[in-house]
């Protein structure tokens, strides 16, 4: 199904347009939580409930800003970085194992297979290495700029410096897709 099929079915709340676009999208927007949210319950929680505001937003969504997929990641990632900041998981003083750590959500759930299926991989390989570190923290493990300034001791400026050379070369190979 093509992308403006895709919108057109989904504005006309079209459940088998809904159920493609579940089958389609579902296991790289699931990756892109996964990245923030380590825990599997409150990951797929976030999925469940991102889901229901692509499908219930579609119509805030324009074309002339970017494509489908990347305007639902970004309904992912800043529901996942919101679930991470909420009263209920900053009171709830769980901690992850380490085993979340040491082993990671990526081998268990195969996202970054599922990422670099959808073409992340090649739209980064022209970042330089302080640039995709960049991109990695802030995009896909939702720190704040002032996070990773702070915790790898590298000036604020310097940090927005990268993420914007990093997005301007990023927009050259999207542009060329």
């Amino acid at each position: 199904m093509e992308e403006v099929q895709l919108i057109a079915g989904l504005r006309a709340k079209d459940r088998k347009t809904t159920e493609y676009l579940y089958d389609k999208y579902s296991r790289a927007l699931f990756a892109v939580i996964s990245r923030i949210v380590f825990d599997k319950d409150i990951a797929e929680e976030v999925f469940h409930d991102s889901f229901v505001k692509i499908t219930r937003k579609i119509d805030h969504y324009d074309e002339s800003k970017g494509r489908l997929y990347t305007w639902m990641a970004n309904i992912c990632r800043n529901s996942a970085i919101d679930k991470l900041r909420s009263k209920e998981i900053s009171q709830s003083g769980k901690t992850n194992t380490i085993d979340d750590f040491v082993y990671g959500m990526e081998s268990q759930s195969g996202t970054q297979e599922q990422i670099d299926g959808i073409g992340v991989k090649e739209l980064m390989i022209e970042l330089n290495d302080d640039q995709k570190f960049i991109v990695e923290y802030i995009y896909f493990k939702g720190y704040t700029h002032s996070e990773v300034s702070e915790e790898f001791d590298i000036p604020l400026g310097t940090v927005k410096s990268r993420v914007r050379a990093a997005i301007q070369v990023l927009k050259k190979n999207v542009a060329r897709i």
